[in-house]
């Protein structure tokens, strides 16, 4: 976590195979909202749209989702999104950090129909306000990728 008291401004990530739901927040009021989603091929993402969004929006912290099983093991996903994450921290220069992001896709959907989204298969962005949104509850629950 960045150690400032100035404002941050941050970018949630919520890393999948074939879409990357991107999030914004910031700490003055301690929200997130969901911002895009991106697409991806076999987890890798258009690394110039990422490279666009961080000029965009300039986040002093970048916030990755990290798909662990119910019982705290990690899958084969889990090692793709420590990898996405340790590329955006050497590409970009960013800091990252890594927030378990268990059930987030569960409750994205429940919000995306909540919204009258007809699609569902569209929520990755929610999810990523989700994550982002649980660092911004409670920051220490950041880890490295």
């Amino acid at each position: 976590m960045p150690k400032t008291d100035k404002p941050q401004s941050l970018l949630g990530f919520d890393y999948g195979l074939k879409q990357i739901g991107v999030a914004n927040g910031q700490t003055i009021t301690s929200s997130a909202q969901g911002l895009t989603i991106l697409s991806a091929v076999d987890g890798i993402p258009d690394w110039s749209a990422v490279e666009k969004l961080l000029k965009e929006w300039k986040p002093d912290l970048v916030v990755v989702g990290l798909p662990l099983n119910m019982d705290d093991s990690e899958s084969e996903l889990s090692a793709r999104a420590r990898k996405f994450a340790r590329r955006l921290q050497g590409r970009f220069s960013v800091e990252v950090e890594m927030v378990d992001e268990r059930l987030t896709s569960r409750e994205a959907k429940t919000l995306g129909r909540e919204q009258g989204s007809n699609d569902i298969t569209k929520i990755d962005h929610i999810a990523a306000a989700l994550i982002l949104q649980s660092w911004l509850d409670c920051p220490t629950i950041g880890t490295a990728p």
